[in-house]
């Protein structure tokens, strides 16, 4: 099963503050960790939205908004997307990353659809 895991940006890594050695040190760290384990598939840190860009669609028509969009806590700061064999093993990695004790951080687990997911879905919606 794969899990995206994303962590949820804050007002500093939305100002493009980076983090300190130390914390990218620990960080590092962790990510070695999950290499080791053969369950990291992906991971990768974004920048800040000022330097995005969204596309919004309404009735089928493209209108590009360029950031900084919505508050922080409601944008994404970096992911992981880890293969693990249940939602409660991704849980218990997300449990292990390394968080500066004066943050508060809030990481987001989803299950990523796989194939036989999207059977299934299909399947079900008609009827057969």
């Amino acid at each position: 099963m794969r899990f995206l895991v994303m962590v949820k940006a804050s007002e500093d890594s939305e100002s493009g503050a980076m983090a300190s050695a130390e914390d990218l040190a620990a960080m590092g760290r962790y990510n070695d960790e999950l290499i080791k384990a053969g369950v990291l598939l992906a991971g990768e840190g974004l920048l800040a939205s000022s330097r995005g860009a969204l596309v919004k669609f309404t009735d089928g028509e493209p209108t590009v908004i360029d950031g900084p969009f919505t508050e922080a806590k409601e944008l994404v700061a970096g992911f992981w997307l880890l293969d693990v064999k249940s939602k409660e093993e991704a849980i218990e990695w997300v449990k292990r990353v390394p968080c500066t004790d004066d943050v508060e951080s809030n990481i987001e687990i989803r299950q990523v659809y796989e194939a036989d997911d999207l059977i299934d879905a299909a399947t079900a919606n008609h009827g057969e």
